[in-house]
């Protein structure tokens, strides 16, 4: 009996293909448009999450400055040089600190044979790799020894050997920064873009006390920009800050009440909140595109109490024959699940190359996931059939000797 209702709602709905076409439409529209959504949403959340894995875990940063002049001029984080290499040591001996490595960056250009690139040179100390979670992909990192003898050595991020050295292995090589040479003891592993946009991999590493005496441009030997600090765990990180400004205004001996003449900024904590506002933004688009799923059942809805308005004949004679109500409204159900099945169908193939034509013509990373095809789909068959179920029900109710009369 279920083949033959199942044909019979076919051949209605051929009968009638233009309708069922603009019925089906809906489905269709709206299930795409919940695929593209939230491959977008989880594309942009996925690289915010590998954006934070590529920072390092639990990270605070102390930036110099803040700190207000004879004259009463105040100058922002990073303003002025307040911080030493001996205040990221002391910094790294506190019990809930993990490591601490001071920094200094300065951009400059980088000759290796024909070829040149401006990167971004950052000096800093051995625990910088520890610090940043960034592993040496080929070579070696440089260490203590080599701040100790102001060595001329430097790491390369990944971006650097695609521009100077191509398919050539560096380790070995010698570049030069501003004139002098470096002789290149490793290559970084990739990071790819920070939360702000920069590609982390456009860097060179050097000692930070080469950096100090050897770059022209350089600050006062011993002071530098910020220090990075890895806490011990996620939980201790507030306590972790306080002991660190304690520290720090008891080296730079600032009396009470005055200003710090640095800042600690949460890094993991600004993570998480962008982790946060991305989650959300997804919510939001998912339930934005949703609506054109319900806008689709309303449709499916009254396409289906037209075609009972206009089969109501017909449907007295099946009653007058011996057809029951659940008879009809089996019919009249399957129908708009034959619609809502194949608009969803149809709606996820689309989706899909939706989504993959927005990551080929505008670079907008995606992320399509099963979870959310079978999400969209359940959801707008479920749609479909809920609001299939209400004309079913009417056509069900009515009585045979009123069909027969109806014109």
């Amino acid at each position: 009996m279920i083949s033959a209702m199942l044909n019979e709602a076919w051949n209605s709905m051929w009968a009638n293909r233009l309708r069922t076409i603009l019925t089906m439409l809906g489905m269709v529209i709206g299930v795409s448009a919940v695929i593209v959504m939230q491959a977008v949403g989880q594309g942009a959340q996925q690289q915010v999450r590998e954006s934070i894995e590529s920072m390092g875990s639990n990270l605070l940063m102390v930036l110099s400055g803040s700190s207000t002049s004879g004259g009463g001029v105040r100058f922002g984080a990073g303003g002025i040089p307040t911080l030493t290499i001996g205040d990221a040591e002391s910094i790294g001996e506190l019990p809930l600190i993990a490591g601490a490595a001071p920094t200094v960056n300065e951009t400059a250009q980088v000759i290796y044979g024909a070829r040149n690139w401006s990167t971004q040179i950052t000096g800093t100390a051995p625990s910088y790799f520890t610090v940043r979670n960034w592993d040496i992909a080929e070579g070696a990192p440089f260490t203590d020894s080599d701040l100790r003898s102001v060595t001329r050595v430097s790491i390369l991020g990944k971006t650097v050997v695609d521009n100077l050295f191509g398919d050539e292995n560096p380790v070995g090589k010698t570049i030069r920064i501003k004139n002098s040479p470096y002789i290149v003891l490793g290559v970084l592993s990739a990071k790819g873009q920070s939360l702000m946009g920069r590609d982390q991999d456009d860097v060179i590493l050097i000692p930070i006390t080469t950096a100090q005496r050897k770059l022209a441009s350089s600050q006062v030997v011993g002071s530098v920009r910020f220090i990075m600090v890895q806490v011990r765990s996620a939980e201790v990180m507030s306590k972790a800050e306080q002991s660190i400004v304690d520290l720090l205004r008891q080296r730079h001996r600032i009396r009470e009440g005055a200003n710090n003449d640095f800042t600690v900024s949460n890094l993991t904590a600004m993570a998480n909140t962008a982790a946060e506002t991305t989650a959300v933004m997804s919510l939001m688009l998912g339930i934005i595109a949703s609506i054109s799923l319900l806008v689709g059942g309303i449709g499916i809805m009254n396409i289906m109490l037209v075609s009972v308005t206009e089969r109501t004949r017909e449907i007295g004679i099946r009653m007058a024959i011996g057809a029951r109500g659940r008879d009809i409204m089996l019919q009249f159900l399957l129908e708009a699940i034959i619609i809502s099945i194949f608009g969803c169908l149809i709606g996820v193939i689309l989706g899909i190359g939706g989504a993959l034509a927005a990551n080929g013509v505008t670079g907008i990373r995606v992320e399509i996931t099963l979870s959310s095809i079978l999400l969209a789909f359940t959801v707008a068959a479920a749609v479909g059939v809920f609001f299939g179920w209400y004309p079913a029900r009417q056509a069900a109710r009515l009585r045979p000797i009123d069909a027969l009369r109806f014109q």
